[in-house]
């Protein structure tokens, strides 16, 4: 029997709420949400539709609607069906879980500065974000630490030290835990912090401007020389991440589509600054247009977010007045959404625009099986975000000999070879892959924390529990947080596809099964650091064969060592040279040729 909307639409209020198209089966086709929902269901059956919506009415056997006080109750409610139901006429946004935030504890003498995620529980403790990534918010971070040296390690840490970490020694902290600094000197390094996250540099500028010219006038120049450097770095950093002339808060969100896939880039302002961009790759139906389009995203994004009192679009969505509305109620203040825009605002809209159209390419190239494996990863260690950057780990050696350790970097991308590095691991028991993995850890989250190499959000080490309980051990130590990490473990049998994924906080493992892409990256990313450990350790080892042996020979320098390898065609076939043979060439001795004889034999063995 086809379906009466005449009749339906009887019962319908002219009041505002969610309405939902249901099919035979009773399934949801689409969830939306109005101001006036007898209007607004009416429009489906008397205006022209897309062909998208054209094949939606025709299949909808029932409507059914839910009244609310408000258009912020009915933002919330729809969004809450949308994430339930799933329809398949609906845009979906698979957003992350929560934003990280810079958090500055408080109740201290020497409060620290954390990368924190999650609800905002405490009403002493300073929260400055949201940031795009944890990425974007662990560069600020670091640029703090090198700014004004404020503690960013946790209170367990900082509460047992008897003596300065890692930290002091490169000069980006100042060691309160052992009382180097007063807390009046410290409270000094919080406020600038502080105004520095506010977007009050200018501030902060002054002050330190004015603390130069007093170190002068008192004839302490190398503290002054300090301050203007770090009068230098901050202005470098204004010009930078600078964007607002006001110094005010908004978002910038452009779209692009192409080839039936949509992305959507979004910028973050906060105090005037440039916290970082994001691309999102919603969900969405075919023939929808980029005003329903941009409407959907806003209205999921923003849901359970804080929203800023501006927002600038690329397009006019659907809706606006109704967005706008629901999103003031929900801050309880005035929010605008703006499109027509001119002077830089229209360039920073450009800038989003374009982003977008970049991110939309590369995600339609070659990399967008790479991209589902990373989006299966996320689901799979249950992130709040897609990981930006990944290290792995591994150890190559031969009986304990020559040992070596990788470290593989991968991005968004895929393999970012030019990061990779190897160690040549030395002064260890031979064997002890703990102690190799030790000396490797150590010698690159140093640089990481010196500024030199970017932080990673996930570190994959080859092996379980105990392997990753010593790996822990070295990050607390360096003074390392915030980073995740993860062993890969084979199964019982040893089998491809049977790995375990070990986290430090569960106490089983995950098994993601042989056809999980999210283990497919993983082992990806494994056999990659195998790879170019083994590659490395078969250099050294060879580099060893060649010259090793005759470089401990007394009496064999450069010039004989060339001699030697050219007459018999390398150093395999000196292996098997006569003392007699290696007597007959120029500059060797019986003796020589003897001793020579004698270290290679020996070697070769």
């Amino acid at each position: 029997m086809p379906f009466d909307h005449r009749a339906a639409l009887k019962q319908i209020p002219a009041q505002p709420g969610v309405y939902r198209m249901l099919d035979a089966e009773g399934g949801v086709l689409y969830v939306g949400k109005a101001k006036d929902l007898k209007r607004r269901v009416s429009s489906y059956f008397t205006r022209g539709l897309n062909a998208r919506l054209v094949v939606m009415v025709s299949q909808i056997a029932d409507i059914q609607v839910t009244v609310t006080r408000t258009e912020g109750e009915a933002l919330l409610l729809e969004n809450n069906l949308i994430k339930a139901h799933k329809p398949r006429f609906n845009v979906l946004l698979r957003d992350d879980k929560s934003y990280p935030y810079i958090r500055l504890s408080a109740g201290d003498n020497f409060p620290g500065l954390y990368f924190y995620r999650g609800a905002r529980r405490s009403r002493t403790d300073k929260y400055f974000g949201p940031y795009p990534s944890a990425w974007a918010t662990r560069e600020t971070l670091q640029l703090l630490q090198k700014l004004f040296p404020v503690r960013q390690c946790e209170d367990t840490f900082y509460a047992t030290r008897t003596r300065p970490c890692l930290q002091y020694q490169i000069k980006r902290c100042t060691a309160p835990c052992v009382g180097y600094i007063s807390p009046k000197d410290y409270a000094e390094d919080v406020a600038h912090s502080i105004k520095f996250l506010e977007g009050r540099t200018d501030e902060v500028i002054a002050a330190l401007g004015a603390r130069m010219e007093r170190a002068a006038e008192d004839l302490e120049f190398e503290r002054a020389a300090r301050l203007r450097d770090q009068i230098a770095t901050l202005r470098r950093i204004q010009q930078k991440q600078y964007v607002a002339g006001d110094g005010g808060d908004l978002d910038i969100v452009a779209a692009a589509e192409a080839g039936g896939t949509v992305c959507v880039q979004v910028f973050f302002i906060r105090a005037g600054r440039n916290l970082g961009n994001k691309a999102f790759f919603p969900q969405v139906p075919d023939a929808s247009g980029p005003e329903s389009v941009l409407s959907a995203f806003l209205a999921q994004f923003y849901a359970d977010k804080e929203i800023p009192p501006e927002i600038l679009v690329s397009v006019e969505p659907e809706e606006r007045e109704f967005l706008e509305a629901a999103f003031s109620e929900q801050q309880g203040r005035r929010v605008g959404i703006k499109h027509r825009l001119r002077g830089d605002r229209a360039r920073w809209l450009a800038m989003a625009a374009d982003n977008a159209e970049v991110a939309l390419q590369s995600r339609l190239g070659s990399h967008a099986g790479y991209a589902r494996r990373l989006e299966a990863l996320r689901d799979a260690l249950d992130l709040d975000e897609l990981p930006a950057r990944m290290e792995c780990f591994d150890i190559s050696h031969t009986r304990g000999e020559l040992t070596v350790a990788s470290c593989v970097v991968f991005d968004a991308e895929g393999p970012r070879k030019s990061d990779y590095r190897r160690f040549n691991i030395e002064g260890i028991t031979p064997g002890d892959d703990y102690a190799a993995m030790e000396q490797a850890l150590s010698r690159r989250y140093k640089r990481v924390q010196q500024g030199e190499v970017p932080m990673p959000d996930l570190l994959f080490i080859d092996g379980g529990k105990g392997q990753l309980g010593a790996v822990r051990e070295v990050l607390a130590e360096l003074g390392v947080t915030g980073l995740q990490l993860v062993g890969v473990a084979k199964g019982p049998d040893r089998k491809a596809g049977a790995e375990q994924l070990w986290l430090p906080e569960r106490r089983q493992p995950i098994i993601p099964g042989p056809d999980s892409p999210a283990l497919h990256l993983v082992q990806q990313i494994r056999d990659e650091a195998h790879r170019f450990a083994i590659t490395g350790h078969r250099q050294r080892r060879d580099k060893a064969r060649r010259t090793s042996v005759l470089e401990g020979i007394p009496g064999v320098g450069p010039k004989r060592r060339q001699s030697l390898l050219k007459a018999f065609g390398g150093l395999r076939g000196l292996t098997r040279a006569a003392p007699e043979d290696i007597a007959r060439v120029d500059g060797i001795s019986a003796e020589l040729a003897r001793r020579i004889h004698d270290a290679v034999r020996k070697e070769s063995t």
